[in-house]
């Protein structure tokens, strides 16, 4: 990740927090052909004094081949994203932007043996269930010969994470008036990513005058 400027920087723990909350990503690597993605779920673990995200793919993916203990994977977690107009700002002569949040995790990828692929099954199933509002599902629910088979069409594979890269662009570096009338703007979208972003622009700078009554109604009302 090119980190533009210092002060849009996640420090590491914060970005790996940020990544675990989302839980999802973009798993890269490349081999004679070229780069190859998938998108894919994921739970981050910490082992002795190592952060290791754990993913797993189809068997016949093409990345599994590539998780050879020394080539190294890039995981790319994306949050919210709004794009910003030039004139949404309060001074004159800014230019459009996109505002966003993204962490990058990088490392060496080891391809684990059949027989870890239940535990990582039951683990990714804890995580991603607890998210919901319900009574959590797990794979003793699942027919026995049925979930054998599916365990079976997946492959692990261990990320050891080495290389910790975040971003949070909300615009830190402008003027406090421009920082208003952009997160007053995005907290008025219909949009939801956007309006997680003005509440986020909010938050680094609490004590600056925001509009009060904001939302879906009001932005109608305005066009």
């Amino acid at each position: 990740m090119h980190i533009l400027r210092p002060q849009f920087r996640i420090e590491e723990e914060r970005a790996l927090a940020f990544a675990a909350a989302r839980g999802f990503g973009m798993i890269v690597a490349a081999d004679a052909r070229g780069p190859r993605g998938s998108h894919v779920p994921f739970v981050i673990e910490r082992r002795d004094d190592r952060v290791v995200v754990q993913i797993h793919l189809t068997a016949r993916n093409p990345l599994v081949e590539l998780a050879d203990g020394t080539r190294r994977f890039l995981l790319i977690v994306s949050g919210d994203d709004a794009y910003i107009s030039n004139d949404w700002y309060a001074s004159r002569d800014n230019v459009s932007t996109w505002l966003y949040e993204a962490v990058h995790l990088s490392g060496v990828a080891h391809l684990r043996a059949p027989g870890e692929n239940r535990g990582h099954g039951d683990t990714l199933l804890a995580v991603s269930e607890a998210r919901l509002p319900k009574q959590p599902w797990d794979l003793t629910q699942m027919e026995p010969e049925k979930r054998e088979s599916m365990l079976s069409a997946i492959r692990v594979i261990d990320l050891v994470i080495d290389g910790v890269e975040g971003q949070s662009k909300l615009n830190q570096h402008k003027s406090d008036a421009d920082h208003v009338a952009v997160a007053d703007r995005l907290a008025r979208a219909e949009e939801t990513a956007s309006r997680r972003l003005g509440a986020k622009m909010r938050e680094l700078r609490p004590e600056l005058p925001y509009e009060q009554c904001v939302g879906r109604a009001r932005h109608r009302e305005e066009r």
